[in-house]
Protein backbone atom coordinates (compact mmCIF):
# COMPACT_ATOMS: atom_id res chain seq x y z
CA UNK A 1 0.00 0.00 0.00
CA UNK A 2 2.84 2.38 0.04
CA UNK A 3 4.09 2.22 -2.91
CA UNK A 4 0.93 3.50 -4.12
CA UNK A 5 0.33 6.73 -2.23
CA UNK A 6 2.28 9.86 -3.73
CA UNK A 7 4.31 11.82 -1.23
CA UNK A 8 5.33 15.71 -1.66
CA UNK A 9 8.60 17.01 -2.60
CA UNK A 10 9.27 16.79 0.90
CA UNK A 11 7.63 13.58 1.61
CA UNK A 12 4.68 14.14 2.95
CA UNK A 13 1.06 13.40 2.72
CA UNK A 14 -1.67 15.84 4.36
CA UNK A 15 -3.83 13.62 6.53
CA UNK A 16 -7.41 14.81 7.31
CA UNK A 17 -8.10 13.43 10.88
CA UNK A 18 -11.94 12.78 11.29
CA UNK A 19 -14.10 11.38 14.20
CA UNK A 20 -15.56 8.11 13.66
CA UNK A 21 -18.34 8.69 15.70
CA UNK A 22 -19.23 12.70 14.55
CA UNK A 23 -17.72 12.96 10.81
CA UNK A 24 -16.35 16.04 12.53
CA UNK A 25 -13.46 17.34 10.88
CA UNK A 26 -10.88 17.55 14.26
CA UNK A 27 -7.76 18.60 12.46
CA UNK A 28 -5.21 18.64 9.14
CA UNK A 29 -1.84 17.20 9.95
CA UNK A 30 1.23 16.24 7.53
CA UNK A 31 2.45 12.41 7.99
CA UNK A 32 5.56 10.89 5.90
CA UNK A 33 5.87 6.71 5.46
CA UNK A 34 7.12 6.55 8.82
CA UNK A 35 4.83 8.25 10.71
CA UNK A 36 2.28 6.29 8.76
CA UNK A 37 4.17 3.23 9.48
CA UNK A 38 4.06 4.37 13.49
CA UNK A 39 0.65 5.31 13.24
CA UNK A 40 -0.68 1.66 11.85
CA UNK A 41 1.23 -0.07 14.12
CA UNK A 42 0.69 1.46 17.23
CA UNK A 43 -2.62 2.30 16.29
CA UNK A 44 -2.60 5.75 17.58
CA UNK A 45 -1.70 8.35 15.21
CA UNK A 46 1.69 9.86 14.54
CA UNK A 47 2.70 12.96 12.80
CA UNK A 48 5.92 14.75 11.00
CA UNK A 49 6.03 18.45 12.55
CA UNK A 50 6.83 20.70 9.71
CA UNK A 51 7.62 23.41 12.18
CA UNK A 52 9.75 21.50 14.75
CA UNK A 53 11.42 18.92 12.17
CA UNK A 54 10.23 15.91 14.63
CA UNK A 55 7.70 13.06 14.77
CA UNK A 56 4.97 13.64 17.35
CA UNK A 57 2.66 11.40 18.54
CA UNK A 58 -1.00 12.93 19.06
CA UNK A 59 -1.66 13.07 22.62
CA UNK A 60 1.85 12.49 24.12
CA UNK A 61 1.79 15.99 25.90
CA UNK A 62 -1.61 16.73 26.14
CA UNK A 63 -3.05 13.00 26.96
CA UNK A 64 -5.77 13.49 24.08
CA UNK A 65 -4.93 10.50 21.71
CA UNK A 66 -6.38 9.53 18.90
CA UNK A 67 -7.34 5.43 18.17
CA UNK A 68 -7.30 4.71 14.72
CA UNK A 69 -10.52 2.94 13.31
CA UNK A 70 -9.74 3.12 9.30
CA UNK A 71 -7.27 4.98 7.01
CA UNK A 72 -8.40 5.56 3.19
CA UNK A 73 -6.49 7.56 0.70
CA UNK A 74 -8.08 9.42 -1.94
CA UNK A 75 -8.19 8.95 -5.57
CA UNK A 76 -5.42 10.55 -6.43
CA UNK A 77 -3.68 8.81 -3.93
CA UNK A 78 -2.06 12.12 -2.26
CA UNK A 79 -4.01 12.51 0.76
CA UNK A 80 -5.34 10.54 3.71
CA UNK A 81 -8.82 10.74 5.46
CA UNK A 82 -8.10 8.93 9.44
CA UNK A 83 -11.01 8.36 11.31
CA UNK A 84 -10.81 7.95 14.59
CA UNK A 85 -11.99 7.95 18.00
CA UNK A 86 -11.06 11.27 20.24
CA UNK A 87 -9.96 10.60 23.60
CA UNK A 88 -9.45 13.66 26.12
CA UNK A 89 -10.69 16.79 25.24
CA UNK A 90 -9.97 17.52 21.94
CA UNK A 91 -8.14 17.73 18.97
CA UNK A 92 -7.12 20.92 19.20
CA UNK A 93 -4.02 22.62 21.36
CA UNK A 94 -6.34 25.41 22.15
CA UNK A 95 -8.71 23.51 23.76
CA UNK A 96 -11.65 23.09 21.24
CA UNK A 97 -12.74 19.78 20.42
CA UNK A 98 -11.53 20.67 16.81
CA UNK A 99 -8.65 22.89 14.54
CA UNK A 100 -11.64 23.97 12.46
CA UNK A 101 -13.71 26.33 15.28
CA UNK A 102 -13.57 29.55 13.12
CA UNK A 103 -15.68 30.08 10.52
CA UNK A 104 -15.31 32.69 7.40
CA UNK A 105 -19.16 34.48 7.03
CA UNK A 106 -19.82 34.07 3.52
CA UNK A 107 -22.24 36.96 3.27
CA UNK A 108 -20.32 39.56 4.83
CA UNK A 109 -17.42 38.96 2.45
CA UNK A 110 -19.65 39.08 -0.89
Amino acid sequence: MFGELKYDDKGLIPAIIQDITSDEVLMLAYMNKTSLERTIKTGKTHFWSRSRQEYWLKGETSGNFQLVREIRYDCDRDALLVKVEQLGAGACHTGNSSCFYRVIDIEENE
